[in-house]
Parts: C-alpha cells; structure tokens; sequence
C-alpha cells in the first residue's frame, strides 16, 4: 500500500521515537518482573530495549536507523535462532506488550491498534518459527517488514 502524503506513518501516529522507547523501556522492566518472560530475557543486554524502539520504529515507517545500525530484518532473526521460544512465551510476550502499550499512552483507536497488534502477532509467531531446531539462517539482504493501516482510507478520523 502505498502511504499518502497526508496520512501519517504508524510510526507518527505512535508518538514517534519517544512513544517506541517509552514503550520498550517499560516493557522490559516488566519482562525481568515476569516468571514466563524473564527466564528468555535473562542475558538481555542493556541497550536491547532501545534495539527493539529502533526497530519497531523502521518496521512502522520511522526512520530506518535499525537497518544502518544492526543489519536488516535477517540480524533480528538470528537473534532468535535456536531459542526454543514456545507457544505460551509469544502469548505472554503479546499480552504484556499490549498492556505496556495501554500504560504508556499508546493510541487506542481502532485502527491504529489493529495494524499494532496485527503486526506483533505477525512478528512473534515468525519469532516462533524461527527460535526453532534446524531453522536456516535467512539471507543477508531479507527485506525489512514494513507495516501500515492496512485498510484503505488510513488512521481514524475524530
């Protein structure tokens, strides 16, 4: 889908960069709180909420700091080979960050948090898929993922 110069990014319509690190810092110190996440988390490293902000910002049509940064959505995936991630990690995952997104003032009209959600269910299952035995590292130059409204007509309307 194209983007119209009038309709925001869902990276703008987030609150920009600001919103993304409120969200992530705020996400990760519940996670080290959270008997089903932490044990995944334990060996985060300090800057890892700030790496998710930058591409979670890239992904949702910010700036594609991330990709100059850390690579291009094939370095997010090796940072999943191999994990073992299960079924009720990316549940838990999702509900937290959901409620985190709620906490820290994230837009909550419709249309927003349906592309939001739309994507990190997307994210987490291929995080899934990925954390699993016997999964190929994916090809240096794998484009990143770049989410949008998803409807035509863009964000809600007051």
């Amino acid at each position: 889908m194209t983007q119209q110069k009038d309709v925001p990014t869902l990276y703008e319509w987030a609150g920009g960069m600001a919103a993304l690190e409120r969200l992530t810092a705020e996400f990760y110190r519940r996670v080290a709180g959270d008997p089903i996440l932490a044990p995944v988390f334990e060996r985060m490293s300090a800057d890892h909420p700030h790496h998710v902000a930058l591409f979670l910002a890239e992904v949702l049509g910010g700036p594609a700091d991330y990709s100059a940064m850390h690579g291009s959505h094939a370095g997010m995936v090796m940072h999943h080979l191999g994990r073992h991630l299960k079924e009720t990690q990316r549940r838990r995952w999702m509900q937290l960050l959901i409620e985190t997104g709620d906490d820290v003032g994230l837009p909550t009209d419709p249309e927003f948090r349906s592309a939001f959600v739309g994507y990190l269910e997307w994210g987490s299952r291929i995080a899934v898929i990925n954390a699993q035995d016997g999964v190929e590292p994916p090809p240096a130059d794998t484009p990143m993922p770049k989410w949008g409204w998803g409807v035509p007509g863009g964000p809600y309307q007051p």
